[in-house]
């Protein structure tokens, strides 16, 4: 079994607009723009990241915003529903600030005993905020949301398969424990993680898969404290039949990538550098940062890429 797993690093999805997703994240929900920089295999492309005041792994939202993508069909094989963590009590101020802010599909339930509040981001993308007791991690309150009340970082992330078998599997082989189960659920916890710490299994045999677009999560990372750490999962992973990229420098971690038995793209991604290995930390997220291999493009990049607020 895989133990230096310590819960998820960042979910990574597809949008349509830079910025209606940019106000998205920051204005309504809060967070950070810790980054601006852009697809490594798409450089005339975003990739945005969003998470607390440095973007620690646990917290990071990150996106690839292409123009005129078509909106994404939820089926089966996807991550389903993107959860942050929020603090108790604070669902009415969230209820309220997301009502104000026009967002669809708001719904208030419980999930294994948690009080939810489920809604749609600008590109129907699934989200919610869950109360959760003494979450202790920094929050960001840079945009206008109280320390009472700001996102903690995520809580969980659900995957929807049509057979939970081969994927309960390889989550414990990567260090979960099942922890609960309703109402055809299966929740596995992350013991001594980093407070982004379960991960839902929603088995939905009788569904189509799903196709990716605009709304859809492209991938799920997973944390790991260094690039040691990181080739002891490879070869754990490698060992056990899986195929698995290279280790890939992504600039602000290392990264390495493996499909799972029901079709989610899984990520294993470094703690180190970090976000402020370019950027000063009082300025994360303002400049355009590119890699070093299309830096001779910038002046074409700047010119072509949507303005942000």
């Amino acid at each position: 079994m895989i133990n230096q797993i310590k819960g998820l690093h960042h979910v990574t999805s597809m949008a349509a607009s830079a910025s209606t997703n940019n106000r998205f994240f920051t204005d309504t929900l809060g967070l950070r723009r810790v980054k601006k920089t852009v697809n490594f295999d798409a450089p005339d492309v975003y990739h945005l990241y969003y998470g607390d005041e440095i973007g620690t792994p646990g917290s990071v939202m990150t996106y690839f915003p292409f123009p005129h993508i078509a909106r994404g069909r939820p089926g089966s094989g996807e991550v389903g529903t993107t959860v942050f963590s929020v603090p108790q009590g604070s669902l009415g101020y969230w209820t309220d600030r997301l009502t104000k802010a026009g967002a669809d599909g708001l719904k208030a339930d419980e999930a294994f005993g948690e009080k939810r509040l489920q809604f749609a981001g600008p590109d129907g993308d699934g989200f919610a905020l869950v109360e959760v007791k003494d979450d202790d991690r920094a929050q960001w309150t840079g945009n206008g949301v109280g320390a009472d009340e700001a996102i903690r970082g995520f809580h969980s992330a659900s995957l929807r398969l049509r057979d939970d078998g081969a994927n309960a599997e390889l989550l414990k082989f990567m260090g979960y424990e099942q922890v609960d189960a309703r109402d055809g659920v299966t929740r596995f916890g992350m013991p001594g993680g980093n407070g982004a710490d379960f991960i839902d299994v929603e088995t939905m045999p009788n569904i189509a898969g799903a196709r990716l677009g605009a709304g859809s999560v492209h991938h799920l990372a997973f944390a790991v404290e260094n690039r040691e750490k990181q080739l002891e999962v490879r070869k754990a992973l490698m060992d056990t039949g899986y195929q698995v990229t290279p280790v890939i420098d992504r600039d602000y971690f290392w990264a390495i990538y493996f499909r799972t038995p029901g079709g989610v793209l899984f990520e294993i991604a470094t703690n180190e550098p970090g976000f402020d290995r370019d950027e000063d930390p009082a300025h994360l997220g303002e400049a355009l940062k590119l890699p070093t291999q299309h830096e001779h493009m910038r002046s074409v990049l700047e010119g072509h890429l949507e303005p942000l607020a």
